[in-house]
């Protein structure tokens, strides 16, 4: 048999045989509980229904719809993550390329003496001229991927690549709940002063008819100033409505790509949040762990983690390439092409740190310790994701009943101070009574509003620990690179 056989038959034995060292990965089981209801769902506020993709849609705002989508597209923290999902996957394919030969080709062309024209020279005397020479060489090398350190590698870099996919859509999630959140608030910031607005106008009607009493000698001027103070604390809350109205629109602007001059009008023109009645899809909790991104991207790392063992382990055992190259070299064109300039060499390198495999037992341990704390991290992700549902479904139930007592608050005390208003004209009571009742009417409003603010935020909370909005996305186009 010839030697370039037995290379070949060498190759494809060590093809057949090769085999990946370290654990396979298995995907860690969802656990048990997770599959039950959650447990603040009451049928009250939330049903089994599987939230949609696009929950913002269920507020049926068509403003609202559209400034999500700019956010979804333009939004600059989701262009760094896209960027970061194509860097990703560039080391993804550099470690594909392992799995192909590497070769390097050079060619060299100088003017000059070489060693051997000047060992002539001394030898025999006689002086050869300085002349161009030329040299060129192909070199290709093939790692044999006997024991998987190649397939590990690109095993963990797919893992890598999926993970960092997984953050960009938690980023996804991020965006359209904090562009929903600016978007409601600002709307929510509107209502209330415009509350304010109303209160300061009541309170305004309230000392033009005391003036009008004390001038007739019915009131008196400690009245009138009572009557004022009511009017300048009601007018002092309205520029800070006002304030965090135009702040929450220049926070919808940068969501959304733009610089804050340039502020949504549709936002700017809302006066009252939006808000859903029925009660929420929320669904389960194995369809929220499957749908998070969060715990993607946790198991995707796990699955990284546990093939970078293998490639440690790899390090075990002897690196065998077959290489090969081949050159020539002559001072005219005809000399560099001549066969007899022609030389190669094939053959089988192998290298192994054997005995010394301290290093290589370090890395493996160090390897499992990764995927140890990936296996927590992993662990930590799902419980964190379940607590996350269940906290917001606690939280907008709460305010749910909150904000029914505070309806029925304001509505007690708009007929209280209706009927005070009556019964300081008969003198059944005195002007402080019905200062005292406008004042809790006022107070009873403004919580209302807060309210208003705090469901819409609260809806937005679930939504956003249930994961959805980032499935079906539109792709994000980073800038481009100078």
């Amino acid at each position: 048999m010839s030697r370039r056989h037995a290379l070949g038959s060498l190759a494809l034995a060590l093809g057949a045989s090769a085999c990946a060292v370290g654990p396979n990965y298995h995907p860690p089981a969802t656990p048990a509980p997770a599959a039950a209801p959650f447990v603040s769902a009451r049928p009250a506020i939330a049903s089994a229904d599987a939230p949609p993709d696009q929950w913002w849609r269920l507020y049926d705002d068509p403003a609202l719809d559209t400034l999500v989508q700019e956010a979804l597209t333009e939004n600059q923290d989701l262009k760094v993550a896209a960027a970061n999902l194509l860097k990703a996957r560039g080391v993804l394919d550099q470690a594909k390329a392992g799995l192909f030969p590497t070769t390097d080709l050079s060619f060299n062309e100088s003017w000059g003496e070489s060693s051997t024209d000047q060992l002539i020279t001394y030898l025999n005397g006689q002086k050869i001229p300085p002349a161009w020479a030329a040299t060129g060489a192909f070199n290709v090398s093939y790692q044999v991927d006997i024991f998987g350190r190649i397939r590990r590698s690109i095993q963990a870099a797919h893992a890598d690549a999926a993970a960092v996919a997984a953050a960009e859509n938690v980023v996804r999630i991020t965006v359209a709940a904090e562009t929903a959140r600016a978007y409601a608030d600002a709307c929510a910031f509107a209502e209330q002063a415009d509350t304010a607005k109303a209160s300061a106008s009541t309170a305004q009607s309230v000392l033009d008819l005391t003036t009008r009493e004390r001038d007739l000698g019915a009131r008196s001027d400690f009245d009138v100033a009572s009557a004022a103070a009511t009017l300048d604390a009601a007018r002092a809350t309205i520029p800070t409505f006002e304030g965090e109205q135009r702040a929450q629109l220049f926070e919808l602007a940068v969501l959304t790509g733009r610089p804050p001059s340039e502020i949504s009008a549709a936002a700017a023109a809302c006066k009252a949040p939006p808000r859903i009645a029925t009660p929420l899809p929320v669904g389960d909790g194995a369809a929220l762990l499957r749908r998070r991104p969060d715990v993607l991207q946790a198991e995707r790392t796990l699955a990284g983690d546990t093939a970078r063992i293998g490639v440690a382990t790899a390090d075990f055992f002897p690196t065998i390439s077959l290489t090969g190259s081949g050159g020539s070299s002559g001072s005219s064109i005809g000399q560099f092409t001549s066969a007899g300039s022609f030389n190669y060499q094939l053959g089988p390198l192998i290298t192994w740190t054997f005995p010394n495999v301290l290093v290589a037992r370090a890395e493996v341990i160090q390897a499992r310790a990764q995927a140890s704390a990936s296996i927590a991290s992993f662990n930590s992700v799902v419980l964190n994701a379940l607590k996350e549902a269940e906290q917001a479904l606690t939280t907008y139930d709460a305010e749910l009943a909150r904000h029914a007592a505070l309806v029925a608050g304001r509505d007690d005390n708009q007929r209280a101070f209706d009927l005070a208003q009556i019964q300081l004209q008969h003198g059944s009571i005195g002007f402080p009574d019905l200062l005292v009742t406008e004042r809790l009417l006022e107070t009873a409003k403004a919580d209302l509003a807060a309210s208003d603010q705090a469901l819409v935020d609260d809806q937005v909370a679930v939504f956003q620990a249930l994961g959805g909005g980032w499935q079906n996305a539109l792709p994000v186009v980073p800038p481009k690179a100078p």
